[in-house]
């Protein structure tokens, strides 16, 4: 076996040599000025207060200057309602009165909405300012869906919400709403009009026949309407009202021969019309 020759090296024998670690040379990392950060910073700070400084001269600009006042003047209102049948316009206006002669843009939007809903008739509102000194009042009224008896002589209306609304001069074409009172929960009221919408939604033009319902017993509504002459009361249960209705209807002719005095009418039952005695 040939020997290996050292000759010239300066590794012995049996030493085999050892890499030399790398020593790296950290690079110098490039140094921010101080005097380039102030001079930043102090730039920022001078647009900041500068900017709010405009931005207050703006505001009371805008709130010192009457051109932007709502006016007091009724020969030249700038506040504007629309949307208005039977709400108390002067109801409206008076809840405007503190702010007449100031500028609108200090008028509480938010607030203003809310006191509206508290009139009468009004189920929502919008309240829009228009510069330079306008503010547009948007009403949206309730509807009334039935008559509410008060008293044996007195009625209000009520709309699907289960509002109680005050009378209007306008000719409504409605049932009377039996069932509920005006010192029952609002909820209550609310649960007891969408039963009975529910049943002229399904009856549909036939509804204009029905002169009261009763939603007393919300699983059997019952329906009173003038027919030849005297007034009879259908029991229609919680659903099918049209069919239970129009079942009525076909055989009313019949019943009326076997029994002319039968006043009151179960409807039911599917196969059958049971006079209730």
């Amino acid at each position: 076996m040939p020997r290996k020759s050292y000759e010239g090296s300066a590794t012995l024998p049996g030493i085999e040599e050892t890499p030399r670690p790398r020593v790296r040379t950290p690079k110098a990392q490039p140094q921010f000025p101080v005097r380039g950060l102030i001079a930043i910073v102090t730039t920022a700070a001078v647009v900041l207060l500068g900017s709010l400084y405009a931005m207050y001269r703006l505001e009371q600009f805008l709130i010192l200057d009457q051109r932007f006042a709502l006016s007091e003047d009724e020969d030249r209102a700038t506040l504007e309602i629309s949307g208005v049948s039977h709400a108390s316009r002067r109801s409206i206006e008076r809840i405007f009165n503190d702010d007449a002669g100031r500028s609108i843009l200090l008028l509480p939007l938010a607030g203003r909405r809310t006191a509206l809903r508290s009139v009468d008739w009004i189920k929502d509102a919008s309240v829009v300012r228009l510069w330079p000194n306008r503010v547009l009042v948007r009403i949206s009224e309730r509807t009334p869906v039935a008559f509410l008896a008060l008293n044996s002589s007195k009625f209000a209306l009520i709309d699907e919400d289960g509002v109680i609304l005050p009378p209007a001069p306008d000719r409504f074409t409605l049932p009377v709403l039996a069932g509920v009172r005006p010192s029952d929960p609002l909820e209550q009221r609310r649960d007891r009009v969408h039963r009975m919408l529910r049943l002229t939604r399904d009856l549909g033009s036939q509804t204009a026949q029905i002169s009261e319902i009763d939603v007393s017993d919300p699983d059997n509504l019952k329906v009173v309407q003038p027919c030849e002459g005297r007034m009879l009361t259908l029991f229609l249960g919680d659903r099918d009202f049209s069919l239970r209705y129009q079942n009525f209807v076909r055989n009313y002719a019949e019943i009326k021969r076997r029994l002319p005095d039968a006043a009151t009418l179960d409807l039911r039952l599917e196969d059958r019309i049971t006079v209730v005695e």
